[in-house]
This record gives C-alpha cells, sequence and structure tokens, in this order.
C-alpha cells in the first residue's frame, strides 16, 4: 500500500495559504490553483519513465533521455477538478485529457456521476486525476472506480487540500493507488466542509458565487 505524499515545499505551503484567503479575487485564484498543480505534479509525475533518443545538438549528435511509454492522461473531476488541468500542461504539453463529471447532493453530500469520457488506450497510460477538494473522499473514490472499470491501472490522484475522513475512506478505498495531499487540513463541519479550508474551489475558481 503506497504511502500518502504530503508536499513539504515551501511554495506550495505559501502559494496554499494565499488560496484560502477570502480576499482572494477569482482571477488571483485561478492562477494559484494552476501554479499549485503544477508544483505538485512536478513530484507526483518524478518517477515518469524514460528512453535514449538520438539527437542532433548544435555541436554534435548525442543520445539523450525522452519521455517514453503512451503519453500521460490527465483526468479533472468537474467542476474543479478544470483548475488544476493547466498546470499539469504546462509540464507535459502532450498529456492527454479526459473528464469525470461529479456534482455532490447538498442533503446526502454524497457524489453522484453524471459524465465520464476518457482517452483511448487508457490502460497504457498513466492517469493522474485531479481535484482541488478531498472531503468526504466520496467524488474521487467513485472517479478512481470508473476509471479502474474502464481499464485504467497506473492511477495517481492529486488534491490541493483534503480532510483526514477523506484521506482515510479514499485509502481504504483504493490502497493501490498514491494519493498526492497539497496540505491535511483539520475537520469537516456539518456540511461536509473542510476547516480551515478555503470555500467551495469551484465556485472561487469560476467565479459564480
Amino acid at each position: 500500500m503506497p504511502e500518502v505524499v504530503y508536499m513539504q515545499h515551501p511554495l506550495i505551503k505559501h502559494k496554499i495559504t494565499m488560496l484560502r484567503q477570502e480576499s482572494t479575487g477569482t482571477s488571483e485564484f485561478r492562477k494559484l490553483v494552476e501554479e499549485i498543480a503544477m508544483l505538485m505534479g512536478y513530484e507526483a509525475l518524478a518517477d515518469l519513465p524514460l528512453r535514449d533518443a538520438e539527437i542532433r545538438t548544435p555541436i554534435e549528435d548525442t543520445i539523450q533521455p525522452v519521455l517514453d511509454g503512451k503519453k500521460p492522461a490527465v483526468v479533472p473531476i468537474l467542476r474543479a477538478g478544470l483548475g488544476m488541468v493547466g498546470g499539469i500542461l504546462a509540464l507535459i504539453p502532450n498529456a492527454k485529457v479526459g473528464h469525470i463529471g461529479m456534482y455532490r447532493d447538498e442533503e446526502t453530500h454524497k457524489p453522484h456521476p453524471y459524465y465520464c469520457k476518457l482517452p483511448p488506450f487508457i490502460e497504457d497510460r498513466l492517469v493522474l486525476v485531479v481535484d482541488p477538494m478531498l472531503a468526504t473522499g466520496g467524488s474521487m473514490i467513485d472517479a478512481v472506480a470508473e476509471i479502474k472499470k474502464q481499464g485504467g491501472r497506473h492511477i495517481r490522484c492529486m488534491c490541493i487540500v483534503a480532510a483526514p475522513d477523506g484521506v482515510e475512506a479514499f485509502t481504504k478505498a483504493h490502497p493501490d493507488v498514491q494519493l498526492y495531499v497539497g496540505v491535511l487540513d483539520r475537520c469537516l463541519n456539518d456540511r461536509c466542509y473542510i476547516c480551515p479550508g478555503l470555500g467551495d474551489a469551484g465556485d472561487r475558481i469560476f467565479g459564480t458565487k
């Protein structure tokens, strides 16, 4: 069972603090989410496979490393996960992008899937599932289950802010999937929002509230 990876980089910690602030506007919030995703992605993709390739520099022919295998896939959980895609694509511009749609029932707080579109040959790709918040863990758990059902075998998940309940539920449901967390917060409140958290990430990214 892989250990949960908690980010320790000071830039990630600093940017998450800026993200939390109520005074942070939509444009800055969106930019910070993308920057944090890129910094976290650098860690989450540190062991991508390489192969040797022959290239020509201005000086000579040489053998140098390039990425090997099928291009990775980044799969945001709609809608807030969309805010993290640009950060990952800044690292691997040729990555494929899938989408998984989930909405949360405001009474039961349970996720309900409504859309799933994954790149072809998903079984041969490293799949990076992204969502800014891991609260109860329900959406991430269901998203990974759907990817596995469609053949995904090499899956990693990444969230910016997590609650202990969500981490525990996710690692129990998918002990084979590596989870990367920007910061672990204190708890969930009675509405299943993360405390101290940062509010509704989707609303803050898209300016809908």
